[in-house]
């Protein structure tokens, strides 16, 4: 049976099937609530006009402006007609700023006689920049009255605008194939059936926090009368988005509650006790805290769901390997899944250092506690492939380390009691499922992350793992100074920047120098990301050719090494070893060391083209350095001039060490959509009005309303609105993510 029938009503059967179609295609909204919440970005004041002079390069925009000027301009031409051509040139004022509009040919006709100096109107179209102006060309356009009460007149598109009644007019996230206002009158067209929206909140928590019902929140986001209208709707429909994923959340919760594990309590003088008492430190506070935390969820019959999450080098990784130790101690088998075969190795190589004879188990020379710690990787030879495999079937090996290659079919474990995952957010959902499925029973799972992640974005995106937080160094650990070097503005910095190299080399310690791709990609490659947000077309610098410019400039006579992603594993590996052992000075490398590597005595890091790299990554890169008794310098280096937002970024990036703080700047200059999208979830957000760094509040209330009520009733009997919002919520691919989480 339909619930919300007139919600769930096609687009097509509504709308006709070609507005339907763009709508599905550039929007992604098949029906009418896909339609209904397709919120307006903003709202223009009748009689007011839009500040022309902030509006973003190559960007699809729709602005509300008045016509100073118009002239046409005939100009000879082959292809017109009797060799003449036509173009409107037509000038648009906020009354401050300016902008031009142009139209050729064909197209001049209509607008020469709609758009009269005076007169007001919408516009839509790219911003480009043509003879140091801006300029939108062939823009679409619908005229207004100033006076809401004259009847609806005929816009560009002979349609009766009846939809500007209001005195607040909404501008719509639209593209060039459906603009703003053809957005505005679909919903128009549809807004009746807002009556039938069944409400997702429960009537006693829309009641207690004074909301309004879901189809008059509907009525005024899209038709306010005042700007106290759009206040209404917004504050309950934040509630609606914050409630639904977190009862979504808590129900998963709930489920995983309900699985059964084996307990893993370590043996009491067992292997876990002989490693701590081998240690040459003592562990932080932090350390110590969070592996209680764990311990103790270790200990239950319910497997484990925690994000251990931590300032870049905060001890994650002792963390980790004292959990696995402990699964180890109770007969069980430990899993380490990392992303890239570098960082495996990596991880392989200081987990065996750290254990000692520990990880000699069945070797001579052994402990009597020990246990066979293995790598296995999509690259190694047939001979040590099958070993591994064998020491994991036979549960000859207590700890496995690996990339995805753990997760095929071929791989079969004794028992395998504990999955941890390094860096989630680069491992797909089926992925660790996958690896889950491999337990006689569901194995307890921790996820570690080294991007530090805001309080709210933790109960959003992992709101189904409980967290701990790691916020202390260990002991010993040297400050960070960072520096941005601005290459355009001041070549002697970047000299300087080299120079600077030479001396920490000088004084026995080594470098690394980050470049943003290879350099020997297709044409093509190598595009800025959303991150680059600064109109800069030159390629990215690229680790081959800085390789080779400084071996034979700068850095003349230094041992400088490449690294990057398309090497050959061994390469790579041989690579590592080189320059931890310290035979290598420099090493020029992609993002590939980004997490995970760690050379102590590597106190200096050059950032070529810095502001193509988002802030969170700069701030894991910037983690490589100062990892010994030594302090490190990060240098990042930049063509973008001073005031654009790129160099902004970067003296965030410089002025602070705390991954908490960067990651909140990071959040904010980014959409809600990147932070639960396809990177975190497999899905597209669910996001519209919510904003996660803002509304802290809302969701911290929302995860207690949610809990409490899933407590109470997880079936939600009695609910349909909120059974019918989870379903939309819980599309395919996020029913997945929350599934398999």
């Amino acid at each position: 049976m339909d619930l919300v029938p007139a919600l769930e009503r096609p687009l097509k059967n509504v709308l006709g099937a070609a507005t339907a179609k763009v709508m599905a295609e550039h929007l992604g909204l098949h029906t009418v609530g896909d339609l209904l919440h397709h919120y307006p970005r903003r709202y223009e004041e009748r009689g007011q006009l839009t500040h022309l002079a902030d509006l973003p390069m190559d960007e699809h925009v729709t602005v509300v402006a008045q016509v100073a000027d118009a002239r046409l301009h005939t100009f000879a031409s082959a292809r017109a007609p009797r060799g003449k051509g036509q173009r409107l040139e037509v000038t648009i004022t906020d009354g401050s700023g300016r902008v031009q509009l142009v139209f050729f040919g064909n197209g001049v006709h209509k607008p020469h006689k709609d758009l009269l100096p005076g007169t007001r109107a919408m516009f839509a179209g790219k911003v480009s920049v043509f003879n140091r102006r801006l300029q939108l060309a062939h823009p679409a356009y619908e005229l207004l009255r100033g006076d809401p009460d004259e009847p609806g007149e005929q816009g560009e598109t002979g349609e009766t605008v009846e939809s500007w009644a209001g005195a607040l007019i909404p501008l719509y996230p639209a593209t060039a194939k459906l603009e703003s206002w053809k957005i505005g009158k679909a919903v128009q067209t549809v807004l009746p059936g807002v009556q039938e929206a069944l409400d997702p909140l429960p009537d006693a928590l829309r009641e207690g926090r004074g909301l309004v019902s879901l189809p008059e929140a509907l009525v005024k986001i899209h038709r306010p009368q005042t700007k106290a209208d759009v206040a209404d709707a917004r504050a309950r429909l934040k509630w609606d988005e914050a409630f639904v994923l977190q009862v979504a959340l808590a129900r998963r919760r709930h489920t995983d509650a309900q699985l059964p594990a084996a307990p893993r309590v370590p043996r009491p003088d067992g292997l876990l006790t002989t490693f701590d008492d081998r240690l040459p430190f003592t562990l932080t506070e932090g350390q110590q805290r969070v592996s209680r935390e764990i311990f103790d969820d270790l200990a239950t019959e319910h497997p484990m769901h925690r994000l251990l999450q931590g300032e870049v080098g905060s001890g994650k990784t002792m963390v980790a390997l004292r959990a696995m130790l402990a699964v180890v101690d109770a007969g069980g088998q430990a899993a380490l899944l990392a992303p890239t075969e570098v960082l495996a190795q990596q991880h392989h190589r200081s987990v065996t250092e750290m254990m000692g004879e520990l990880a000699e188990g069945g070797m001579l020379g052994g402990s009597e506690h020990a246990t066979k710690v293995v790598l296995l990787t999509g690259s190694m030879g047939a001979a040590a492939r099958r070993q591994a495999l064998l020491d994991l079937v036979t549960g000859e090996a207590g700890i496995v380390i690996g990339t995805h290659a753990l997760i095929e079919d071929k791989v079969q474990f004794h028992d395998l009691g504990l999955v941890v995952v390094d860096e989630q957010h680069r491992f797909g959902v089926e992925q660790r499922d996958a690896l889950r499925g491999k337990g006689k029973q569901p194995p307890h799972l921790l996820v570690m992350t080294a991007t530090p992640i805001p309080r709210t974005v933790a109960m959003t995106v992992f709101g189904d793992l409980e967290t701990s937080v790691l916020d202390q160094l260990p002991a010993g650990r040297s400050p960070i100074a960072s520096h941005v070097v601005p290459a355009a503005d001041k070549p002697h910095f970047l000299a300087r920047a080299w120079e600077r190299v030479r001396e920490e080399v000088a004084a026995g310690y080594q470098a690394y120098v980050v470049c943003p791709r290879i350099g020997d990609e297709e044409e093509g490659t190598g595009k800025r990301t959303p991150a680059q947000d600064d109109a800069d077309k030159r390629p990215p610098l690229a680790v081959l050719d800085v390789a080779d410019q400084l071996a034979k400039g700068p850095l003349q006579g230094l041992r400088v090494e490449v690294l990057h992603g398309r090497m050959a594993p061994d390469d790579k590996d041989a690579v590592m070893r080189r320059f931890a052992a310290g035979d290598a000075d420099v090493l020029v490398a992609t993002t590939v060391i980004e997490v995970g590597v760690n050379v102590p005595n590597a106190t200096a890091m050059v950032i070529m083209d810095a502001d193509r790299f988002g802030v969170s990554q700069l701030h894991q890169l910037r983690g490589r350095v100062g990892r010994g008794a030594a302090p490190g310098v990060c240098l990042l280096v930049t063509e973008m001039p001073e005031a654009s937002p790129a160099r902004q970024r970067l003296n965030a990036v410089a002025a602070t060490l705390d991954g908490f703080e960067l990651s909140r700047i990071d959040l904010e200059q980014r959409r809600e959509g990147d932070v639960l999208g396809q990177a975190q979830s497999g899905a597209r957000s669910s996001l519209r009005v919510l904003e996660v760094i803002e509304d802290e509040e809302i969701i911290a209330e929302a995860r207690q309303e949610a809990t409490a009520l899933v407590a109470a009733d997880p079936d939600l009997t009695g609910l349909p609105g909120l059974r019918t919002a989870l379903d939309a919520l819980l599309d395919e691919e996020r029913e997945q993510y929350l599934e398999k989480g």
